[in-house]
C-alpha cells in the first residue's frame, strides 16, 4: 500500500514574549522584550496508508490541530518534512488543494449569512467540479445525512449538527482523497454524534479515502478506529493499533456485584481494591490477571446473587496514559 501521509521530523516551535502586569512594565517592554519559545510540535513522524482511519489523539495542547494545520499548508514548520499525496503541503500547489479537505469542528466554511447550497455552489466552482460529478456527489451526501429539507436556510439559523452535517458535506463535493477531521462531533448530541460517526465509517469504507481523526471523544475513536497516534507535549508517545493499546495499558477490570444479603465492606477488601459499596452492592477493582481466581474466591464465601465482569473504558485509559506522562 502507498503512504499517503509521510511525516519526518515535524517541528513547529512559536515564538512570543513575556510581559509582566503595570502600565510602567508595558513601556518598558517596547524597548526591550524577553523572547519566550514554545514548542507545539517536536519532531514528530509517522506514515499513513491509502484508506486508513487514523485516531489522532492527545489532551488540549498536545499538538493535535498543530500538526493538522501543517499537513494541510495552513501553517509552515519550522523544520521537518512531510509529505501529503506526494506533495509538501506548505507549497500549496493547486492539484494538492484540490485533492484534501480539513473539517475543523470549532471553524465554519459555510457562509453564515446564506443557505448551506450556495456554499455548495461556490465550493463547485472553486474546486472545478463538473455539474454531473457535483450532482451525483450532492445527492448522495445530501441523502446520507438527511438535510435536504434545509438546504435553503440561512446557515446562522441551522442547529450545530446540522450545520456540522453541511460542513461535511461541503468538505466532500470534490472526492477529496485525504480527509482531516478535527472533532467533527464536538457540542453535538448524542444521536447527533452516532450519526456523524455512523456516516464517516460507512464513507470511509465505500470511499477508501484516507481519514485522519481527532477527538476528545472516545467513543469517536472506538467506533471507528482501528489504529491510534498519541501526542503529548508535542511529541508522539503511542502509534499503533487500538486493541494493542488497551492491552498495554489496561491493568484492572472491575467486577459489578450484588448480594443476597448483607455483606461487610471489610470482608470485600480482601479481595480487591473498593471502588463502590452499599450492604447489597459493591464494585471491586482487580488486576486483569487475577480476575478468574477472585470471581472464584467471591462465589465460594461470599452470597454473590449477580456478578458483571467489566472491562476498563477507552476514556480512561487515555486519562491514565496522560497523567502517567
Amino acid at each position: 500500500m502507498a503512504h499517503i501521509v509521510e511525516v519526518s521530523d515535524l517541528h513547529k516551535k512559536y515564538e512570543y514574549y513575556k510581559k509582566a502586569p503595570g502600565i510602567w512594565n508595558s513601556i518598558k517592554s517596547l524597548f526591550k522584550r524577553e523572547k519566550l519559545y514554545n514548542d507545539a510540535v517536536k519532531n514528530v513522524s509517522f506514515t499513513i496508508e491509502e484508506g486508513e482511519l487514523v485516531g489522532f489523539l492527545g489532551p488540549n495542547g498536545a499538538g493535535k490541530t498543530t500538526t493538522l494545520k501543517m499537513l494541510s499548508g495552513i501553517l509552515h514548520p519550522t523544520s521537518g518534512e512531510a509529505k501529503v499525496l506526494g506533495y509538501t503541503p506548505w507549497d500549496r500547489n493547486k492539484e494538492f488543494q484540490k485533492q484534501f479537505a480539513i473539517v475543523m469542528g470549532q471553524k465554519n466554511q459555510l457562509w453564515w449569512d446564506l443557505p448551506a447550497m450556495e456554499s455548495f455552489l461556490l465550493n463547485k466552482e472553486i474546486y472545478g467540479v463538473p455539474d454531473k460529478q457535483f450532482n451525483q456527489n450532492l445527492d448522495e451526501l445530501v441523502d446520507l445525512m438527511g438535510i435536504e429539507s434545509i438546504l435553503d436556510v440561512q446557515v446562522r439559523k441551522l442547529s450545530l449538527g446540522q450545520r456540522m452535517k453541511a460542513e461535511i458535506i461541503a468538505a466532500l463535493l470534490h472526492n477529496p482523497r485525504v480527509l482531516f477531521l478535527d472533532e467533527p462531533t464536538i457540542g453535538l448530541d448524542v444521536v447527533a454524534q452516532q450519526n456523524m460517526r455512523e456516516f464517516i465509517k460507512k464513507y470511509n469504507a465505500s470511499s477508501k479515502t484516507t481519514i485522519m481523526l481527532t477527538s476528545h471523544y472516545m467513543e469517536d475513536v472506538e467506533r471507528l478506529c482501528n489504529r491510534v497516534i498519541m501526542i503529548d507535549h508535542g511529541t508522539i508517545i503511542y502509534d499503533g493499533g487500538l486493541k494493542q493499546l488497551l492491552e498495554k495499558y489496561v491493568t484492572h477490570k472491575s467486577l459489578i456485584l450484588t448480594f443476597d444479603t448483607k455483606v461487610d465492606r471489610k470482608g470485600l477488601a480482601a479481595f480487591g481494591t473498593v471502588k463502590q459499596y452499599t450492604s447489597r452492592s459493591a464494585t471491586i477493582q482487580v488486576g486483569k490477571d487475577n480476575v478468574k481466581q477472585t470471581v472464584t474466591a467471591l462465589l465460594k464465601k461470599l452470597p454473590v446473587e449477580d456478578l458483571l465482569i467489566q472491562e476498563e473504558d477507552l476514556d480512561s485509559v487515555i486519562r491514565h496514559i496522560f497523567t502517567e506522562k
